[in-house]
């Protein structure tokens, strides 16, 4: 089980990202009625002015991290070599924005999975923090100096535990505050969009 982290003043700071929804399009399967995540390279679509947000993260000195749940390798929906091609194409294309990510972090695993060696009760399934942990432990950051930006109750609720401030981007608010507070969830802030959301961590910094 990831341990707690002590939090040193000297250590770095991070942004955290969430990955669908956040960095590229969810795609919609019409033969199922469903929105989902990517399942091969094709699919993998950034958002627009995701470059230039994650570009202002370099410049700001923050690390810059995805911490995100691919369930879809648990459920054979696609194979990690298909989920390690996504994220290649996702560092190739904030490349050509100037833009890096310093780590991305995957949890694979799923209670209900297909595939057995995926099937298990794991730590960093968020909204458990596991993977925060381990980014932190790894990279010495301080999470309480940290952000965790995401668009689901899930991300909330993991930077919540790690002891990260949290932002959700989410436009639904009569229907979020509801299922927020029902969930114990309490994001820092909720912003419409990812461009927002790095603006207030700028305007913060000054």
């Amino acid at each position: 089980m990831p341990s707690a982290i002590s939090h040193q003043p000297s250590a770095r700071r991070a942004i955290f990202l969430d990955r669908d929804g956040v960095i590229n399009r969810m795609v919609y399967h019409p033969d199922f009625g469903l929105v989902d995540s990517p399942a091969n390279p094709d699919e993998f679509i950034l958002l627009p002015g995701v470059s230039l947000v994650v570009r202002a993260i370099n410049e700001m000195g923050l690390l810059a991290i995805v911490i995100s749940n691919q369930p879809g390798v648990a459920k054979g929906k696609f194979t990690e070599e298909l989920l390690e091609a996504m994220t290649d194409k996702m560092h190739r294309e904030l490349a050509l924005g100037e833009a890096r990510l310093d780590a991305v972090y995957y949890c694979l695993h799923h209670p209900e999975a297909s595939i057995p060696k995926y099937k298990t009760h794991c730590d960093c399934r968020k909204p458990k923090p596991g993977l925060l942990l381990q980014a932190a432990r790894e990279w010495e950051i301080d999470l309480r100096g940290s952000y965790f930006i995401g668009d689901g109750i899930t991300d909330v609720l993991a930077g919540q535990a790690a002891g990260t401030r949290t932002i959700l981007i989410s436009s639904r608010k009569p229907y979020l505050y509801e299922a927020l507070s029902e969930h114990k969830a309490n994001p820092n802030h909720i912003v419409a969009s990812l461009e927002e959301a790095i603006t207030l961590i700028q305007e913060g910094m000054q």
